[in-house]
């Protein structure tokens, strides 16, 4: 298979419509965005604009048949609508020429009205099944109506790579093929070549062909992304093999073009990271949300995204609600914005390696010491001493304003402020101390701050007055006299 085919088969197919609506109360001609559970629809104005917020459907017969008809079901007074379906890269025109035949009626214009017009089926018998269907027939700004049905899949094929449906359903694998996509992990699959049977970890999709039977294509791994060739039309420079290899997207927008028919096709291009194959997805595919991560983005980072371009956020909150900040970008391969960590510490990181290179044969510069310690600052004394690398007793209190103790020192060699619980502290000092002390009584012959005073040698791990003799003689009392009076 030559790389061109290997290629296409990564291309988004042109498979879906835009559908508009026409509120007959407000005769006005809007996009249709969503429908909440409660059966109301929520619309946008039909620019270009806000294109990426347009619900989009199935174009082939059966699938957007059996979705509409699900989708006028859910609808909470459906007779107040009149929907249309149009191409979706003409949308915003042909909404706009839509809404002059409805200002201004004619019968040039009614025709075009009924040419795009589409009607639900009455399904009396199947009202309800179409309402629990629901929840997977509808397309959202998030997720796309079901591409394929389970019965359209050669499952002979399937057996053959040793996969079954149980098994795919078991990995949740299944509801991402009926959709269009790609599996979302790699699998291991067997390929029986007659003589022998090759055994590799591979994605799977499905695929129409063109006699109209649904195909098994299986993405296998390749050693690298093949950036070296023409890409439909499109020849990487050295900036996009660059982002490419480091974050996986090219990071802008290229017109492709269509072997077949020559046609422009405004794309992103992400690297399939499990199987290193060249994605493309076309622009008018993209979906960007309105937040991420408690972050509301404003038209201009929205416009950053469709772009492709990276976007540094601040002030973002995880599952677990901490704040945290990123580099987002929209992924072609898995249609979503994603994080990219690294990408966002890269320039740091790069400027602290070029730091430590430079200060290699160099003295250390000496750092300076912080005054305040989470959030508790140092009174003079205490920070004269702490400066001075002694350690320091300090009352701290946690995130919930709960009140803990501990004691910190100041490490001079790597600039970091060392903390220990009073219980860690002790263990790690008061052996020492006594050990020390011990050393010096054994083998020097001194005394410690408790016993300077004492006059009689001290025994081996004495370290206080044994008795009360030795006690006086600490204080600096005279000893009892046990001699006569003269």
């Amino acid at each position: 298979m030559s790389e061109e085919t290997t290629n296409k088969q990564e291309m988004p197919e042109q498979l879906s419509d835009i559908l508009l609506v026409l509120d007959k109360e407000k005769m006005k001609i809007q996009a249709v965005k969503s429908i909440d559970e409660n059966g109301k629809m929520e619309t946008v104005e039909p620019t270009k604009k806000n294109q990426n917020q347009f619900m989009r459907v199935d174009k082939s017969g059966d699938f957007f048949s059996n979705f509409f008809s699900n989708f006028f079901s859910q609808l909470k007074n459906p007779t107040n609508f009149t929907f249309f379906k149009v191409p979706t890269p003409v949308a915003a025109e042909k909404a706009e020429e839509l809404q002059k035949h409805v200002d201004k009626p004619t019968p040039q214009g009614e025709k075009v009205l009924k040419e795009h017009e589409v009607k639900a089926e009455p399904q009396p018998d199947k009202k309800q099944e179409n309402q629990n269907n629901m929840a997977t027939a509808q397309t959202t700004t998030e997720t796309s109506e079901y591409r394929y049905k389970p019965e359209q899949i050669d499952w002979d094929t399937m057996k053959n790579l040793g996969l079954s449906k149980e098994y795919l359903e078991k990995r949740n694998l299944l509801d991402p093929l009926l959709r269009g996509y790609k599996t979302n992990e790699l699998l291991p699959i067997g390929i029986n070549l007659g003589g022998s049977i090759l055994r590799t970890d591979a994605r799977l999709s499905l695929q129409q062909a063109e006699d109209g039977n649904v195909i098994v294509a299986i993405h296998g791994i390749k050693r690298e992304p093949n950036l070296h060739f023409e890409f439909f039309g499109h020849k990487f420079t050295d900036e996009d093999k660059k982002n490419l290899l480091e974050t996986g997207n090219m990071g802008r927008v290229v017109n492709l073009v269509n072997s077949k028919t020559g046609e422009l096709m405004p794309s992103i291009i992400s690297i399939d990271r499990l199987t290193n194959d060249v994605i493309a997805l076309r622009t008018e595919f993209i979906k960007i949300p309105d937040e991420i991560k408690g972050v509301k983005l404003n038209d201009e980072q929205k416009q950053t995204l469709m772009e492709g371009k990276p976007l540094y956020l601040e002030g973002m909150i995880s599952t677990k609600g901490t704040e945290f900040s990123a580099t987002v970008q929209f992924n072609a391969d898995k249609r979503y914005v994603e994080f990219l960590f690294d990408r966002s510490n890269t320039n740091q990181q790069a400027q602290t390696d070029q730091q430590n290179n430079k200060q290699s044969n160099q003295q250390s510069q000496p750092q300076e010491v912080p005054r305040t310690f989470r959030g508790k600052e140092l009174d003079d004394e205490q920070y004269n001493k702490f400066k001075a690398g002694q350690t320091i007793y300090v009352e701290l209190k946690d995130k919930k304003d709960q009140p803990y103790k501990g004691y910190i020192t100041f490490d001079k060699d790597t600039g970091k402020t060392n903390f220990e619980f009073p219980g860690q502290y002790k263990a790690r000092v008061e052996p020492a101390e006594n050990h020390k002390t011990q050393t010096a009584v054994n083998s020097e012959g001194k005394t410690n701050e408790a016993t300077k005073n004492v006059q009689e040698p001290l025994k081996s791990g004495q370290q206080r007055p044994k008795n009360e003799k030795q006690q006086e003689q600490q204080d600096n009392k005279p000893a009892k006299s046990k001699g006569r009076k003269m």
